[in-house]
């Protein structure tokens, strides 16, 4: 009896186990709408699940390593390191805990070749160790600063072109907005981008004059907050938006015409130093070369035998 209880719940169990896993079971989250339709709503476990090993597992472990590294690290070089990654336009591809994460794995791997190899035995190893630690550890800062340096100087330099047109297109009958919607279908870059992103905010529900000051706040041009801050007094004091942005355009043309005159007037003293160090030695070896040898090939036998 013992055992035919036993072989029966074997059976049992066997027969269970190859419905659960070959049987199709219909979905339980199963939303039903008023005329009678359904739809599925997928199930967010299987969702997690479906996704690589690197999703579910390296990437939130590198998240909370990230989020601990942010903490130890000061505060006022943490804002200053998210202020240059916003003027970069990296904060989204690149946010400030990777950023800092991506320092001290710089600055440990530095630390570990010495640790793990002979340089260590080598003379002066401790002070090029530190030297190279430290030029690991900010290796990123300086990437960083120049691509918001680039940037930055892009933005000047498509700001009155921009402006021209926003200009010449209120003046022919379009709003501000409509205006600023076709200078960012025409063209691309970053100033493009920005003036688009103050047009998503606008269509969110933001006033233009506070999608204007958060334009102001993302970038760090004077010419663009002058602008900024003329049309947001102008909308403030009721005044005529076309005869503003005519006034700031010709005032950018004007600012960017006497940049131009400024880099050209540094151009001279630029080619001092090549002229000095490279082109001037040359040509005295052309020119007076040939006199030297032929100086030295005549009074040669004179010094000789005197």
């Amino acid at each position: 009896m013992t055992v035919l209880l036993g072989s029966a719940a074997v059976a049992f169990a066997l027969v269970g186990l190859i419905y659960s896993v070959s049987s199709r079971r219909a979905p339980r989250n199963v939303l039903r709408g008023s005329d009678g339709s359904q739809s599925v709503v997928p199930d967010v476990r299987q969702l997690h699940l479906s996704q690589g090993a690197g999703q579910r597992v390296v990437a939130p472990a590198l998240r909370g390593l990230a989020e601990r590294v942010r903490q130890v690290s000061p505060q006022g070089r943490v804002e200053s390191l998210s202020r240059q990654l916003e003027l970069a336009g990296l904060t989204e591809r690149y946010p400030v805990e990777l950023v800092l994460l991506m320092k001290f794995a710089l600055g440990g791997a530095a630390l570990a070749i010495w640790l793990l190899t002979p340089l260590r035995q080598a003379p002066f190893a401790i002070p090029l160790t530190a030297l190279a630690v430290f030029i690991f550890f900010f290796l990123p800062d300086n990437f960083i600063i120049k691509a918001a340096t680039r940037r930055q100087l892009s933005i000047q330099r498509d700001l009155a072109d921009s402006l021209d047109q926003v200009t010449m297109s209120v003046e022919a009958g379009l709003g501000f907005e409509g205006a600023l919607e076709r200078v960012v279908g025409a063209g691309s870059g970053p100033l493009n981008d920005e003036l688009r992103r103050v047009l998503l905010e606008m269509q969110l529900g933001a006033s233009r004059s506070d999608a204007l000051r958060h334009l102001a706040d993302r970038t760090d041009v004077p010419d663009l907050r002058s602008f900024v801050f003329a049309i947001v007094q102008s909308e403030a004091y009721g005044l005529p938006i076309a005869r503003v942005l005519r006034v700031q355009a010709a005032e950018l043309r004007d600012k960017r015409r006497q940049r131009a005159e400024e880099r050209a007037l540094k151009i001279p003293v630029l080619l001092i130093f090549p002229l000095a160090f490279g082109i001037f030695p040359a040509l005295f070896i052309v020119l007076l070369g040939p006199a030297a040898i032929r100086m030295f090939r005549d009074l040669g036998p004179g010094l000789s035998g005197g």
